[in-house]
């Protein structure tokens, strides 16, 4: 199987599809197959499709089919095990991995985004840390760069280590154009975050998700 990653972030709303988007982008750059997948994605507009699965898409070098970049998709922008019990669907892992294994098969990279931060509930005994746990795959952290942002990441890094998986770097993204002393809350995380820093991501770089990739490196190139 090809090099992928599990991505996962902070929170939710801190821009995790926009950077596996720019990761892919940065990837398809260096003459990679790359391609993204969003498992379990909530919100669908009027014909049945999701903004965040939408981009991924379009942003992976090798195309593939919908069910495979994404196994679950549920109509209302809820909480995903909300949205599953009121379908009556049951969000099953080993379709996930099975999705992953195809994708892999065919890509020199996969990058595998979960859903809003590290320990959303996707059914009633299962969450997203159990996802990533199950696919074993190495974490992409994103951190949404806001105040409050250094405990969620060190309580995410906790998270993530106490189930035996390792974080094979992290992005800082810019979400807050405003914050205050960024500098300084950014030194203390590359200093207190084990992993490389595979970029900071200014908020709303020009050329999208595209031009971001100019800001990040690849896992291995850190």
């Amino acid at each position: 199987m090809s090099p992928a990653y599990f991505l996962t972030g902070t929170d939710t709303e801190i821009g995790k599809t926009f950077i596996t988007c720019a990761l892919l982008h940065k990837a398809a750059q260096s003459g990679l197959k790359a391609a993204g997948l969003k498992p379990v994605a909530a919100g669908t507009d009027a014909a049945g499709l999701n903004e965040d699965v939408e981009n991924i898409r379009a942003a992976s070098s090798l195309k593939l089919p919908l069910k495979v970049v994404n196994p679950y998709c549920f109509k209302a922008a809820i909480a995903p095990h909300i949205a599953a019990a009121e379908e009556a669907v049951e969000i099953d892992f080993s379709v996930i991995k099975a999705a992953c294994r195809e994708a892999g098969s065919q890509s020199d990279l996969l990058i595998v985004e979960g859903v809003g931060g590290f320990r959303v509930p996707l059914g009633v005994d299962r969450d997203s840390a159990d996802l990533a746990v199950a696919l074993n795959l190495p974490i992409i952290f994103v951190v949404g760069m806001r105040l409050g942002c250094i405990n969620h990441a060190l309580l995410t890094i906790d998270a993530i280590a106490a189930r035996g998986l390792s974080v094979a770097g992290w992005v800082a993204n810019r979400i807050d154009p405003a914050m205050s002393r960024f500098d300084e809350n950014l030194a203390t995380l590359e200093k207190l975050i084990p992993a490389p820093l595979l970029g900071v991501v200014p908020h709303a770089p020009a050329g999208g998700a595209a031009g971001a990739a100019t800001f990040l490196q690849l896992p291995g190139d850190a």
